[in-house]
């Protein structure tokens, strides 16, 4: 199947997502409590939940770092649709917290990775 030519718009926004997610990542694991302020990070077993909360930021990051490289219609097409996911998830989370901030964030995530995604299949046709 061959790839088609990206708009450089779609290529730099998928290029700073790739960063966000690794350095979010980096944030998580390297400073917990900057991304966890209301739980016990001393609490058995939080350190592994937070490593693996990181991990899995930085494989989404080097999935969207990747398919931004191959500069591939399908990958991030696919990438993006794990993000909307994510974030909706994120905004359910912020509906039960209680945290306007994360349902603000998790909602204009959401939307730009909804519109990233119509416009990534828009190119298919």
């Amino acid at each position: 199947m061959k790839n088609l030519k990206l708009p450089t718009w779609i290529i730099i926004l998928s290029a700073i997502f790739a960063l966000l997610e690794i350095m979010v990542s980096f944030s998580i694991y390297f400073s917990p409590e900057s991304v966890a302020e209301n739980v016990d990070l001393k609490a058995k077993g939080v350190d592994y939940l937070m490593q693996t909360w990181a991990i899995r930021q930085f494989a989404l990051g080097f999935i969207f770092a990747f398919a931004t490289i191959k500069k591939s219609n399908a990958m991030l097409t696919i990438a993006y649709i794990f993000f909307l996911v994510m974030m909706l998830g994120d905004v359910w989370i912020g509906i039960t917290q209680k945290n306007s901030t994360l349902i603000i964030a998790a909602t204009v995530m959401s939307m730009a990775s909804a519109i990233l995604i119509y416009f990534l299949n828009k190119q298919k046709n």
